[in-house]
């Protein structure tokens, strides 16, 4: 079987972009060690490759994902700019919260924050069945990815690792990994409290709850005034947030 590569970033440099031949049913993570194998005289070169995201026709792919005679795998390094590094993306598959964690860790580190937002058995004492994600994905895409930028600039930070998902979410799933590294604790906590409330008054993702007893589309959060077409009344503002269900 073969598959196509496509490196983008710093992989552009260390690896052909000529097909790669594996054995059928192969999945992304034994492309991967055929990859470490080829990269091993490379400096730090299995550190990268345990940070990257990995897309199969375009879809963010999980390593247990299967490939298939002719898919295109995309090889996507964290965006990155000097010491500072950022991993922003949607994906309607089960976001490897350990794995990202773990990455997201450097030696110059002195502290990694993670929030770690997951979908609870109810809303309010009215027992909740499942969540239903959906986003206008080319610009939520865009504003996570800036997101983080403006939390390294703001904040001091050294990296962002921003992942929310889309699609049904059942009880117990993670559906935002928020996951921040930082010389300090201090500014590490700041800019994940800062990043999550900012997310959820600015990036077009929506929310459906569905109950036992019937589905509702949740509030959210207010657009800041200087975003929102129709600015609303300051005690508009305070009642929609003391009835929000998110802590």
């Amino acid at each position: 079987m073969r598959v196509q590569i496509l490196p983008f970033g710093i992989l552009k440099d260390l690896l052909s972009p000529s097909p790669r031949e594996l054995p059928d049913h192969a999945s992304v993570t034994d492309l991967l060690a055929l990859l470490g194998t080829e990269l091993q005289q490379q400096p730090r070169a299995a550190e990268l490759l345990s940070r990257i995201a990995v897309s199969v026709n375009t879809e963010y792919a999980r390593p247990s994902h299967i490939l298939r005679e002719g898919d295109k795998v995309g090889l996507l390094p964290p965006v990155s700019g000097g010491i500072n590094s950022i991993t922003t993306y949607l994906t309607r598959d089960v976001i490897p919260t350990n794995e990202l964690i773990a990455a997201a860790r450097q030696g110059s580190d002195g502290a990694v924050v993670a929030f770690d937002g997951i979908v609870r058995d109810n809303t309010r004492g009215r027992p909740t069945l499942y969540l239903d994600y959906e986003a206008y994905e080319e610009m939520a895409v865009k504003q996570i990815a800036e997101l983080a930028e403006q939390a390294i600039a703001r904040f001091g930070i050294r990296s962002v690792t921003l992942v929310h998902r889309l699609g049904r979410l059942e009880i117990g799933d993670t559906s935002v990994l928020i996951v921040v590294a930082s010389a300090h604790r201090g500014a590490a906590f700041d800019a994940n409290r800062w990043l999550i409330d900012t997310l959820k008054k600015t990036v077009p993702i929506w929310k459906k709850e569905t109950f036992v007893d019937g589905a509702v589309w949740a509030d959210g959060e207010p657009f800041p005034a200087d975003l929102a077409a129709n600015p609303p009344a300051a005690d508009s503002v305070a009642t929609n947030r003391e009835q929000s269900n998110e802590g």
